[in-house]
């Protein structure tokens, strides 16, 4: 019975650079027939030019399963922490674009 549990567990390795993880503040989703394409983006004050940090590619059922992963957590974090605020009214939110001002060093 052990080695039964045993062969249905999965070892997953998480390096540091990995574990450092990468902040992102865009996400651009686009699709086709066999796969979901998920484009982490950062976007920086100042910097005219944004950059792709991180592309995911995904199967329609890994997004699916993502999704309800998300929706699951979100329920999860604002029954902790109360809801999380949106600023737009169901379109796409503005780009951020202005972070405050400028300061000088």
């Amino acid at each position: 019975m052990e080695d039964k549990k045993n062969q249905n567990q999965l070892n997953i390795e998480l390096n540091e650079e990995v574990a450092q993880g990468t902040y992102s503040n865009l996400a651009i989703i686009t699709h086709s027939p066999s796969e979901f394409v998920l484009d982490f983006v950062r976007i920086m004050p100042g910097v005219p030019k944004a950059q792709v940090k991180s592309r995911i590619v995904i199967t329609p059922e890994h997004a699916k399963r993502l999704m309800n992963a998300l929706k699951d957590n979100i329920v999860r974090y604002e029954s902790i922490h109360g809801p999380i605020k949106q600023t737009d009214n169901g379109s796409a939110p503005p780009m951020p674009m202005n972070f405050g001002p400028t300061g000088q060093a």
